[in-house]
């Protein structure tokens, strides 16, 4: 992880024995050992820092977790000391940007998927009153338990969407989009299609529209008359809807889960700024839209909530069941092998 610092869970000897402790004492070579060496012991839920060495980063924290104990020991108000030293450490040290592993979840047997969901809601909190860019690392998806209640409602609201769609024989557009070029094509679902992937990076599929008639409102304008009724920018759409839900800003990029670097980019480039389609539909769910004004706020970025894509299905399934926390859905779209929210 290329961050300014990097948490290290270790033993309250601050000896690099096993697990992510040994990885980290190995790559960041002897030096991280004598330092250690000097700063020991770590009290149990406290932190200490020191220089990375040979690791892309300036610092690491040492933090020591607990042992899982059936959650009867306190365990979890350690684990939270863990976070929030660590954290504070991170700020006091002026960085902007810190990863963590899953404390504890390795030797010392703490379930994964409770301390990730446990220090998704550390980190959240912490975050509401400080600017700093926290990555949470996990080994694998082993790593946490994704309810498979809810994994097979959305899997069952993407299939029958989906089939419904082809009982309906609808009509797509492929468009095939290499810088400023773009190519499309209508074609049926039922058609084969061929085409030239190579020079190609992104292929979007989206519902066939007929070509309106010319509009009788515009006849006899200029094309200057008539970009001048254009709508609104993206951002200026966004900060009535901040407003109209007595949201400050803040509030609304830190629930939406993004960092502050790239909403001074939309406050200072309010007509220009084009957000990806992840930015754009995270403010939504931060600003608890409905379905018509998630749509309405995407259109403003010429972007939409399609029925073709399962991104675009799943944030369309959390919407209609009023579930807007970010971290939840992003659990889902990772499960789903989706693009998360955010940035």
């Amino acid at each position: 992880m290329k961050v300014d610092a990097i948490v290290n869970t270790t033993n309250e000897e601050m000896i690099g024995y096993s697990g992510v402790d040994y990885a980290v004492h190995t790559a960041a070579g002897p030096e991280l050992d004598k330092e250690c060496q000097r700063i020991a012991p770590l009290g149990l839920g406290t932190a200490k820092v020191t220089k990375a060495y040979n690791l892309d980063a300036k610092y690491i924290i040492h933090t020591s977790g607990p042992v899982w104990q059936g959650g009867l020991e306190g365990e979890s108000i350690i684990l939270k000391s863990c976070y929030l030293e660590s954290l504070k450490l991170a700020v006091e040290n002026g960085c902007e940007s810190v990863a963590f592993p899953l404390i504890s979840a390795g030797a010392y047997g703490y379930p994964k998927d409770k301390v990730l969901r446990f220090a998704i809601q550390v980190i959240t909190d912490f975050l509401f009153e400080h600017e700093l860019t926290v990555y949470l690392c996990v080994f694998d998806r082993s790593s946490y338990e994704f309810s498979k209640e809810l994994f097979n409602e959305i899997s069952e609201f993407i299939d029958d969407g989906y089939a419904a769609r082809k009982k309906a024989g609808s009509c797509f557009t492929l468009r095939f989009n290499k810088g400023a070029s773009a190519r499309r094509r209508d074609v049926c679902e039922d058609e084969t299609i061929t085409a030239d992937f190579s020079e190609c990076y992104v292929a979007e599929m989206m519902p066939c529209a007929s070509v309106p008639p010319p509009c009788s409102s515009i006849a006899g304008k200029s094309l200057e008359e008539y970009m001048k009724a254009m709508d609104k920018s993206f951002a200026y759409k966004l900060f009535d809807y901040i407003d109209s839900k007595g949201m400050t800003d803040v509030e609304c990029y830190k629930k939406a889960n993004v960092d502050k670097k790239t909403f001074s980019k939309i406050k200072c480039n309010p007509q220009s700024y084009k957000p990806s389609k992840q930015t754009a539909v995270a403010f939504a769910i931060a600003l608890e839209l409905s379905l018509d004004e998630t749509q309405d706020l995407l259109s403003s970025a010429g972007l939409t909530l399609s029925r073709s894509f399962a991104f675009d299905k799943i944030i369309r399934y959390f919407i209609q069941k009023g579930e807007y926390d970010v971290f939840v859905i992003n659990e889902a779209l990772f499960e789903f092998d989706q693009m998360l929210l955010g940035c």
